[in-house]
């Protein structure tokens, strides 16, 4: 053999390669913890209140670095009942999510769904926001007096739409209105859509006479000017929204809508763990934060356990009130 010694330092390096772990970096260590090829669906159209929730979500997620790309996808029907069947399908895959909502717990009881959210695994409770009440611009009710005593006047002629289906917000909350201004639930005329963007469609088209939903999916149209904002249902009044709350209007009704993330069941403990550290480290972001500003969305984060122990309760309230409205 030539030079004995050459061969030895060789076989020595190589032993070094095997046996010696790779120095890892925190970059490195970062990565361990992300999610590759994490999907979220959205179970309704585009332009509605979870479509925008999750596609700002992850948007704040890639821009703050905290994952590689994550595609969002809809998946619409049934008021988010079809989606939901999917995501519980989808037993043991840790890289699929779903944006979701108040409206989905309605859904689930006025559809007669055979899936429930006590079917996932909850991951993130991260918004809440209230309704608005909003006519187009060419409407007759410059007031949400004006509204509401056409309203009483002739239930039937004055149709109300929401981006969700009943026993959703957009749903509940005229309910309650209604109840509120003395009327029966029963002789509201709700025509119901799939997502914010298909409502606002129809109310700048004059194809309902009032619509109740989200302030995210209107304050583009308001602040245009292509929409009046009459009044908000939150306690208090919205910054930057130039409307009043329904009770200080007379109509005695405080509301307020919520979003999250739940995944599909029988997740492993690892990839639940991914999956709400990946949420709690957007909650923590400056480009979450922005986003919940410009939005006008109040910051209600929990996660994990604590968000299970709401969602059961939300069930539990939503079935209450239904049946209270005369509606379940």
């Amino acid at each position: 053999m030539k030079n004995p010694k050459h061969w030895l330092a060789v076989l020595g390096a190589a032993l070094l390669v095997l046996l010696v772990p790779p120095l890892v970096s925190s970059g490195q260590d970062e990565a361990g913890t992300q999610i590759r090829n994490l999907r979220v669906m959205v179970p309704n159209s585009p332009g509605g209140g979870y479509d925008i929730t999750a596609r700002t979500a992850v948007k704040a997620v890639e821009d703050a670095g905290l994952n590689g790309p994550i595609e969002v996808f809809n998946l619409p029907g049934a008021g988010g009942t079809v989606g939901l069947g999917r995501l519980v399908s989808e037993r043991g895959n840790g890289k699929l999510a779903m944006s979701m909502g108040l409206g989905v717990v309605g859904a689930v009881y006025t559809n007669h769904a055979p899936s429930s959210l006590q079917d996932t695994t909850p991951i993130a409770k991260l918004t809440e926001e209230p309704d608005i009440v909003v006519v187009s611009k060419d409407s007759p009710y410059r007031t949400i007096g004006e509204l509401v005593a056409a309203w009483k006047a002739n239930p039937g002629a004055v149709p109300v739409g929401g981006g969700s289906a009943p026993g959703g917000p957009d749903h509940l909350a005229p309910m309650l209105m209604a109840k509120a201004a003395g009327l029966s639930p029963k002789q509201v005329n709700y025509i119901p859509f799939d997502g914010g963007g298909e409502l606002m469609a129809s109310v700048l088209g004059g194809k309902v006479g009032f619509g109740v939903s989200g302030i995210g999916e209107t304050r583009d149209q308001i602040a245009a000017g292509q929409l009046r904002a009459l009044a908000v249902t939150s306690p208090q009044r919205v910054p930057g929204i130039d409307a009043p709350t329904l009770k200080e209007s007379g109509v005695d009704v405080g509301f307020t809508n919520w979003r999250g993330v739940v995944a599909p069941p029988g997740l492993s403990e690892n990839d639940k763990n991914k999956l709400v550290g990946l949420f709690g480290k957007l909650h923590d972001s400056p480009q979450w934060r922005d986003a919940l500003r410009l939005n006008g969305w109040t910051d209600a984060f929990s996660a994990g356990d604590s968000f299970a122990a709401f969602l059961k309760a939300e069930n539990d309230r939503v079935a209450s009130v239904l049946k209270e409205l005369g509606l379940a």
